[in-house]
């Protein structure tokens, strides 16, 4: 590892929310993704010793959850990075406003900092494509196998069409453009989840019963591609009711929960447009379409009476 050009590195990495295409973008069918405007912050500097200090914002256990997803992913992330921190320990501080539950994201904005703080520290001066590739390294200890859609999000940020390369192949992806962003709430359940076993649990369920999958996939692959012509056409209300049909398909794979179910039904009955569970599932976010800040109030005030945390934000931007 080349010497620390500067005594302190600093990068970050955005949180991301789903739109449309949870678990169905790891069978190489399109996902439609945004970034958000919370992120994580790492910063670097030299130590006596290797330390990593977790000062991020979290729903309660998920730090002991991730605990292992977490030292998975820093070691395959300084490996691919060539970076020895026995030889050269450092401490990494994770920071920023981005509060860390299952479904926003937060494994790879974590790992997408750490990449440009190292980048920043040894004067590597990676681009984004380079970035992205180690955070991909990086959210394999999430994931096992990732789609590839979470590094992308928090690498590039932006509302973005993703379809993963077969066989290993280059992944798709490209910019889908709103007339101006959009208000959402996400709502936490509270629950935190190890995404790779939910991954593992949707592909045994697919192995016992190919015919329901086949119907699912085929059936979501249409409604992705209705979901992309109505954002690009600012059809605010048929995307709406697209995510609330993306969400029944999920739930018939068993990935939703009561929490989910309870701010699912405070949000549409405050007018959101449409309500789906966001990421990994089985707890983790919702995310409710509530274009207009006085829309966006009401529904989160409406989650908020039922006793979860929301987080007002935008996509699209």
């Amino acid at each position: 590892m080349a010497g620390f050009k500067k005594k302190r590195g600093r990068g970050t990495g955005f949180g991301k929310i789903i739109l449309f295409g949870e678990h169905f973008v790891v069978y190489n069918l399109p996902s439609i993704a945004s970034a958000i405007g919370d992120r994580t912050v790492t910063e670097i500097e030299p130590s006596d010793k290797y330390e990593l200090v977790d000062r991020r914002p979290a729903t309660e256990g998920y730090k002991d959850k991730k605990k292992g997803e977490m030292e998975r992913s820093m070691k395959l992330l300084l490996d691919f990075m060539k970076i020895d921190v026995r030889k050269h320990p450092v401490r990494i501080t994770l920071s920023g406003n981005l509060f860390c539950t299952s479904g926003i994201g937060a494994s790879a904005a974590m790992a997408t900092s750490i990449a440009r703080a190292f980048s920043d520290m040894l004067g590597l001066n990676l681009n984004d494509e380079q970035i992205n590739r180690i955070s991909y390294e990086g959210e394999k200890g999430s994931v096992g196998t990732p789609s590839g859609i979470d590094n992308t999000c928090a690498t590039y940020g932006g509302l973005l069409w993703f379809v993963k390369g077969m066989d290993g192949g280059r992944n798709t992806m490209e910019h889908i453009v709103l007339p101006e962003p959009v208000e959402v709430v996400l709502g936490s359940t509270g629950i935190s989840q190890e995404t790779k076993e939910v991954v593992a649990d949707v592909r045994r369920q697919m192995e016992d019963d190919e015919v329901k999958f086949r119907r699912l996939f085929t059936e979501y692959g249409a409604l992705a591609n209705e979901a992309r012509n109505a954002l690009e056409s600012d059809d605010l209300k048929k995307v709406g009711k697209l995510m609330d049909r993306n969400h029944e398909l999920l739930r018939e794979m068993n990935m939703s929960c009561d929490e989910a179910e309870e701010i699912i039904k405070a949000a549409k009955g405050a007018d959101a447009l449409g309500a789906k569970i966001s990421g990994t599932g089985r707890g983790g976010y919702t995310i409710s379409l509530t274009p207009g800040k006085a829309l966006q109030d009401k529904v989160a005030k409406a989650i908020e009476e039922k006793g979860y945390r929301v987080l007002k934000t935008i996509i699209g931007n």
